[in-house]
């Protein structure tokens, strides 16, 4: 689903509105129909036993909720608007709706933090709407204004919230709360869903996101050119790649692994047993010698061999012997369990240099860029997958001190020629392009050492398999997240582990096929 920006809507509503010559005040209604109807969905009893309180902003986003709450009224809801701001200020179509509300006996109210009655209808309405502010809203909401209580009180009221376009309080670019933010239960936005509804903590306070048709030609949508979009199972099927009837071992690539050192065991097995578990045909894994014997107890599908180690970990003298096995492999996924040591960070690096082959670099491999970032410049023209969570990220110069990650995540893919995976919560991926696509699926439960090893060896595996770089990354973390989402519906986010999330692999490619 493509995600648009606040400048991309206001240039469709206004090619809309004075190219198209419709009447801004049908886009109004249109969009006051996607509230109010969802609204009624939210009311536990009929409407005439029902109560609604609207709090609209003096904007055009406030202009759809007096036009949504006269629809209401008109069903029969009992109805209360508050004007959040000053009459002074509002805009014609804004006026226009709250004179058309007049019309039907209902008034429009100045909203007084002090006013008791307000705060008690508010509190005992079976639904509020939120129309404050609109995707426009760029500065921070002051502690003592009138909007942070009418935000509290929204807040504070046990009514399902419905929130007109995106919630109030929300920068629509980047997730970002702006002081204070409302929490609605279901957003109806208009035309396209916003990019900070799917990131941030837009993604928590925005609830279930419907996405409205307001009359925008459908010519004009296609025009406008998103660099972000959400990954959701329409594109993980379209993306998975498939298997030949009569395909062979090598059909479906082979793939080295590099990692481990004693003390972390674990990280190297899970993505090499996850990279079987995910399609790879064969799959190699290059770990310590001291730590050989137990990756070789555990590993039964994948293949562990011996490398030169110091004080159990890879020695740069191990270089030679993993160059040997990386001709007959077709990704090099280096990094996981790998621990931090001068030899081992000039081993990534002269490996990152001398490695023609794909790369999915992971853990203490992306740690060992610190400070030598000019290797992953090096690299361009060549396929390289970081997958950072946020605190190495920060260690190899990326800027999260913004609040923006499908910013910081874009600029960092684009001067660096790399695809980025940035974990989290929607964990980003973003192109050399400068595309960005936004995960849908994951929980909490994968927040537990050892998932980002899962990961890795899905997307390697999809990389060998013969996946873009961009496909491997934003499909495998589709898949870590479905899988984690099945695991966590059979045992729990509490009680499941990365195991587990192998396990659940075999449900989310299921749902694929």
């Amino acid at each position: 689903m493509k995600l648009a920006t606040a400048a991309q809507m206001r240039e469709l509503d206004r090619q809309a509105i004075q190219e198209r010559k419709i009447p801004s005040i049908d886009l109004m209604e249109r969009a006051a129909e996607g509230v109010a109807e969802t609204a009624l969905e939210l009311l536990p009893l009929r409407p005439g036993k029902c109560r609604a309180a609207v709090f609209c902003g003096s904007g055009n986003n406030g202009g759809d909720g007096i036009a949504a709450a006269r629809l209401l009224f008109l069903k029969g809801v009992r109805v209360r608007v508050f004007l959040v701001g000053s009459y002074e200020k509002m805009t014609p179509d804004a006026l226009e709706e709250t004179r058309r509300l007049s019309e039907c006996g209902v008034e429009l109210e100045r909203f007084d933090p002090e006013d008791l009655t307000q705060s008690t209808w508010a509190r005992g309405s079976h639904v509020l709407i939120d129309a404050v502010f609109g995707v426009g809203l760029s500065r921070e909401i002051t502690p003592d204004s009138v909007y942070a209580a009418a935000i509290h009180l929204i807040n504070e009221c046990s009514g399902a919230v419905v929130a007109a376009d995106i919630a109030s309080g929300v920068e629509a670019d980047t997730g970002r709360v702006l002081g204070y933010a409302v929490e609605a239960d279901k957003t109806i936005t208009f035309t396209f869903k916003k990019l900070g509804q799917a990131v941030g903590n837009g993604a928590l306070l925005s609830g279930d996101v419907t996405v409205w048709d307001i009359g925008i030609p459908e010519d004009l949508q296609n025009g406008i050119v998103c660099a972000a979009q959400t990954v959701e199972r329409d594109f993980a099927k379209i993306a998975l790649p498939p298997r030949k009837v009569d395909g062979h071992k090598g059909t479906f690539g082979k793939l080295l692994v590099v990692g481990g050192s004693v003390g972390f065991t674990g990280a190297p097995y899970l993505t090499a047993t996850a990279a079987v578990r995910s399609g790879c045909g064969l799959v190699y894994l290059g770990v310590p010698q001291e730590i050989w014997a137990v990756e070789a107890a555990k590993c039964v599908s994948a293949m562990p061999f011996p490398l030169a180690d110091k004080n159990g970990l890879l020695s740069y003298k191990a270089l030679q012997t993993i160059k040997e096995k990386l001709a007959c492999c077709d990704v090099l996924a280096l990094g996981p369990g790998l621990g931090r040591s001068p030899h081992t960070e000039r081993l990534v690096c002269e490996l990152l240099e001398r490695t023609e082959q794909p790369v999915v670099l992971d853990a203490d491999g992306i740690n060992a860029l610190a400070g030598h970032i000019d290797v992953l410049d090096r690299r361009k023209g060549r396929v390289t997958i970081l997958t950072p969570h946020d605190g190495e990220f920060a260690r190899i110069g990326g800027d999260l001190s913004h609040g923006d990650r499908v910013r910081a995540a874009r600029e960092f893919a684009v001067q660096h020629g790399c695809v980025l995976v940035l974990k989290g919560h929607r964990t980003v991926t973003a192109t050399p392009e400068g595309n960005v696509m936004v995960n849908t699926t994951g929980n909490s439960g994968l927040a537990k050492g050892g998932s980002g090893d899962v990961l890795t060896g899905i997307i390697a595996a999809l990389l060998a398999q013969g996946c873009t770089a961009a496909r491997a990354a934003a499909l495998g973390v589709w898949l870590h997240g479905r899988a984690g989402d099945l695991a966590a519906e059979r045992l729990t986010e509490y009680a499941m582990t990365p195991e587990d999330v192998m396990g659940a692999l075999l449900g989310a490619f299921r749902e694929l096929i």
